[in-house]
This record gives C-alpha cells, structure tokens and sequence, in this order.
C-alpha cells in the first residue's frame, strides 16, 4: 500500500497556479497552519499523510545511498523577501543537483526560523531549504542545512548588509557567490520523503536534510528572526514512512 502511494504522490506534476480566491496563508492564528488546508482548494495537500516538516529520528542506515552528486555554479546575488522568507533566486543559473540519473536545477534556496525539522526532538535556531526541480516532471529535491550559533558564519556576512525585507524586498547584485559555500564539510544525511513546507503543501518533495549543522552567530541568526520573524511549520506525523541515514 506505501509503495503505491508513494508512485502517486512521486508522479505528480508541477503544481497549477493557485486560485486567485485563496485567503493569505500565515504562521500563526485563523490562517496558520492547522487551518492552511481550509483556506483554498489547491492547499488541500497540507491535510496529507506525507506531509513536511517531521522529527529525524529512528533513521536506518542505508549502504545503498549515495553521496549527494551536487554540481553548484557561480551566480549573481539576487534576493528577495516575499512576505515569509528571505530567498536567493538561483533560476538563472545552472546549478544542479544529480539523483538516480536525473537532474535536479537549483531554483532558489531560502531561510526559516527556528528549523522546521528537528533531530531526535532538538530543533536548530535556523534552517536552510535549497530547492531543486525536475524539469520535465515537476518533482522535487530539497536539501536541508541546520545552523547553530557559533562563530560568524562567513558565506552569510557576505549577504547581511543586503538582506531584503517588507520596505525594501528585493536586492540584487552582480556579485557572485557559490552556494556550495554553504554547505558543511560532512555531508551526512537523513533522507525521507515528504512535501513542500509551505501552501500548497504539494507531496512531491524528496527531502535530504543535512546531519552535520554549520555556525551562524547569535547576531546574523537574531537578523534573521527579525526580517522574516517565527517562521517554521510545526512537526507532522511521520505516518507509514522510514526514514534512511547516509554517513559520509
């Protein structure tokens, strides 16, 4: 029964448009999310048993996983705060992410506070989504990068004079940056699947959140939560699914 729900759910296309009638989607009261999935038919997703964020943990070691084959180019800083999230638009580029023979385009990569996932119950003061898409079927892979405060983290003090917000949403540069530089040097991970953490909630996300966290200081995380405010989804029942471990 998993096996079949889960072809269902992989072979979903890209999400349509959402209807222009949808009520705004918040994170806290009457259109939070225990209410996403009543605010527009096209949220119906959010009420769904493979749905994201979940607690990692009783993960299986699997030896049959590989190592994330991830092909990340030099591109243009072009940001944007779009009333939940401050995101890097990476479209125009040609990063890549490589999967079982098929590529995956990084579209963008954006922040949430606190982490949405959380490992063995503990969540971290930060987290990163780094979004990549299939072009011809819409699926997607998502890679996660938890943050602890630590020592100033030297791939976000290039970008924290720039961070857009509500007065000003969008910045844009042509200085370059790799988001590789990011990542940490283990790159371990948990891997299950799971949805989209924001309305539509579509379940058609492979997700691979790192087990190794990278350092931000107490100051860059506090200019996050200032700019984007508590912006997390709450944990979702983890239902039929297992969660797999690759060790670097």
């Amino acid at each position: 029964m998993l096996a079949f729900l889960l072809l269902f759910v992989f072979s979903c296309k890209d999400d349509e448009p959402v209807d222009d009638v949808c009520e705004k989607w918040e994170y806290e009261g009457v259109t939070g999310p225990d209410h996403w999935m009543s605010l527009c038919d096209d949220y119906a997703d959010c009420n769904g048993i493979f749905q994201s964020p979940v607690n990692l943990t009783g993960a299986l070691f699997d030896a049959s996983l590989k190592a994330l084959a991830l092909q990340y180019t030099d591109l243009e800083t072009d940001i944007v705060f779009n009333g939940h999230t401050i995101e890097f638009d990476t479209e125009k580029g040609n990063s890549t992410l490589n999967l079982n023979g098929a590529s995956y385009k990084l579209l963008q990569f954006h922040f949430h506070t606190h982490s949405e996932h959380a490992i063995e119950g503990v969540h971290a003061p930060l987290e990163l989504h780094l979004v990549h898409q299939h072009v011809a079927t819409g699926n997607r892979v998502v890679v996660g990068v938890l943050f602890e405060e630590g020592a100033e983290n030297a791939f976000l003090s290039a970008f924290m004079d720039h961070l857009p917000t509500s007065s000003s949403p969008h910045y844009e540069s042509s200085e370059q940056y790799n988001p590789a530089d990011v990542l940490p040097t283990n790159r371990s991970y948990y891997t299950y699947p799971g949805s989209l953490t924001t309305p539509p909630c579509t379940q058609n996300v492979i997700w691979y959140v790192l087990a190794q966290p990278v350092e931000a200081s107490s100051e860059q995380i506090h200019h996050f939560e200032t700019v984007m405010h508590e912006n997390s989804r709450p944990l979702r029942p983890l239902q039929e699914r297992a969660i797999r471990f690759f060790e670097e």
